[in-house]
């Protein structure tokens, strides 16, 4: 298994960008996917019960939307507190990217838009340096996962 190499300021600054955008973690989350399904219809499909929904300003209101969106914002929080630790950081990792590939058969490009829409986010809000100290975190997701669905033989 692959372990990570982030160095002390790292994580530290990684954990302090973070930090920024989880305080509000249900309407960020929110953002985020409302952007992915207004700028990438395709991803919707893999929501039934987003299917239906076209304009943004309905998807913001739906509750399924904005579950998912603090679901996925809690799952990567879990990751950001364990970034100084590899063994724990996939045991978070590991279980998800399973579930999306063997039971929900998400295709790994969809994690790539999502952590590039929640950079773009950042930087939006907080500028080029936030992003710049959340981005290997997104890398080191995604590299993992792309791992993870390899080896479920996709």
């Amino acid at each position: 298994p692959s372990t990570m190499s982030f160095s002390e300021a790292e994580v530290q600054s990684a954990r302090g960008a973070w930090e920024k955008i989880y305080v509000d973690a249900e309407d960020n989350g929110t953002t985020v996917l409302v952007r992915m399904f207004t700028e990438h219809p395709d991803t919707k499909s893999y929501f039934t019960h987003f299917k239906g929904m076209d304009s943004a300003e309905e998807m913001k209101q739906s509750d399924q939307v904005r579950g998912h969106g603090k679901k996925v914002f809690s799952a990567i929080n879990d990751m950001v507190q364990h970034l100084d630790n590899s063994e724990a950081f996939l045991g978070i990792l590991t279980p998800l990217g399973k579930k999306h590939a063997t039971q929900l058969k998400i295709d790994p490009k969809n994690f790539r838009i999502i952590c590039d829409i929640i950079l773009q986010l950042m930087e939006e809000k907080f500028g080029g340096d936030c992003k710049a100290s959340f981005e290997k975190v997104t890398n080191e997701i995604c590299t993992h996962l792309n791992n993870i669905y390899k080896e479920e033989g996709w």
